[in-house]
């Protein structure tokens, strides 16, 4: 399309720019094909590491584009599109999505952009262009974008809110910038009418649907009924019979509860229970494609494995907004990975998980318990392991402050004592009379 217009003022036949898109196609598509090989070489062959692998990728699809950008303009975009395509496909790379050196890498490559083009534009470009933008952004939110969604969502299962809400949100960003900043030079170049004037009205695209957006994204998430309360959703990790019976105990008290567990025994029980089973990898769900414990605000791991408990800790605490929880381990003094490590939070600390496993075994239950009293007074010997606040939300009882000591309206999650072995019950030999 680029193309076509640069050729427009020339006389040149359909014919002809057909001809020119396609050699521009092949030119970009055997350049991704040479760069797609070196990246596949380099990641599976010499396997660098972190830094020095986004680095080495990073040079090679610059390299790959500026080749194919001197031998035909403009097709090194398309190399470095169908390059991302093949990577994510090729087998034998592992492409992490979550990589600290590659997030401060996009990020600054997004400010330096965005900072690139309101430096280019000025009052005085914009003082025509506003009431014709306005328009242009009323036909994208009311038009383009409802007529898009409803063709790609049809048979797609979802409800009449969710597809409104989705018609709703398309804020304009990145994409738009980098097309007029890479555009907008060229056709300016070649005098085409009106070329000047692409960098400030995608400008106050962005401005205009990023406000719009920003500004009515939850009232109109409620009007339509697509918004989740604001009660705690908690993962359960485990699936021995105390943390199932946990789960119950928290469903019953308004929560919307989810479990996870590896073996499929386990995973048969929480369905006999009656509770909602996490599909998948747990790992692979929290550092997957996007989908990392979506709508989950805390996780709670009960495993009666300490070295998966604290590793998971440790992977699960980088998502932002979920709390991550686990009893102690039944010893600090060795394990996989520091048990007293980053992101530890303990629920119930005189418990390990040992010991609220024997107990439990021993008769002990899960209970819970309004708290009326202002000082926050529970049964006698039972232990607090969480809160459950009036809105709904869920706090540990590790005893640090008093956030998270019990206080009236909360319920108390507690574990209660194992009862009394009947009087009459036999003795083991050799134990000794009282």
């Amino acid at each position: 399309m680029f193309a076509a217009v640069l050729d427009s003022g020339h006389n040149k036949s359909v014919g002809y720019q057909v001809v020119q898109f396609l050699i521009s196609v092949g030119v970009g598509l055997a350049g991704a094909v040479v760069g797609s090989a070196l990246l596949w070489l380099l990641l599976t062959r010499f396997r660098p590491g972190g830094a020095l692998g986004t680095t080495g990728q990073l040079a090679t699809v610059v390299a790959v584009a500026a080749v194919c950008d001197i031998v035909r303009d403009d097709t090194g975009l398309i190399a470095a599109i169908v390059m991302g395509l093949a990577m994510a496909r090729l087998p034998g790379v592992d492409m992490p999505e979550q990589h600290p050196f590659s997030e401060t890498l996009v990020q600054l490559i997004i400010g330096l952009l965005f900072v690139s083009i309101s430096s280019t534009v000025t009052p005085a470009s914009l003082r025509h262009v506003v009431l014709p933008t306005l328009g242009i952004v009323a036909i994208l939110v009311l038009i383009t974008r409802p007529l898009a969604v409803w063709l790609a969502t049809l048979g797609a299962g979802l409800t009449r809110g969710e597809r409104g809400f989705v018609a709703w949100m398309a804020p304009r960003g990145i994409v738009a910038a980098a097309n007029a900043s890479t555009f907008s030079v060229g056709l300016v170049s070649a005098g085409v009418d009106g070329a000047s004037k692409i960098l400030p009205v995608t400008f106050l695209t962005i401005a205009a649907t990023v406000t719009l957006y920003g500004l009515t994204a939850v009232p109109v998430a409620r009007r339509l009924g697509v918004t989740r309360p604001s009660r705690s959703r908690p993962l359960l990790v485990g699936g021995d019979p105390w943390a199932i019976d946990l789960g119950r105990t928290l469903q019953s008290a308004g929560l919307e509860v989810l479990m996870w567990a590896g073996s499929e025994e386990q995973r048969a029980c929480i369905r006999q229970a009656g509770l909602e089973l996490a599909p998948g990898e747990l790992l692979a769900a929290a550092t997957g494609d996007g989908s990392r414990l979506e709508g989950i605000t805390t996780v709670l791991l009960l495993t009666d494995e300490d070295d998966f408990n604290a590793l998971a800790s440790m992977v699960l605490s980088n998502d932002e907004g979920v709390s991550v929880f686990r009893l102690g381990p039944r010893s600090s003094d060795h394990g996989v990975v520091a048990l007293s490590g980053r992101g530890e939070t303990l629920l119930a600390p005189a418990l390990t998980r040992l010991d609220v496993a024997q107990r439990y075994a021993q008769g002990a239950r899960i209970e819970t318990q309004h708290v009326e009293s202002a000082d926050g007074t529970l049964a006698a010997g039972h232990d607090l392991l969480l809160l459950i606040r009036p809105g709904g939300r869920l706090v540990p009882a590790d005893g640090r402050d008093a956030r998270t000591s019990p206080q009236p309206g909360d319920i108390a999650v507690l574990l209660g004592q194992a009862p009394d072995p009947p009087a009459d019950r036999p003795q083991a030999p050799g134990s000794a009379s009282p």
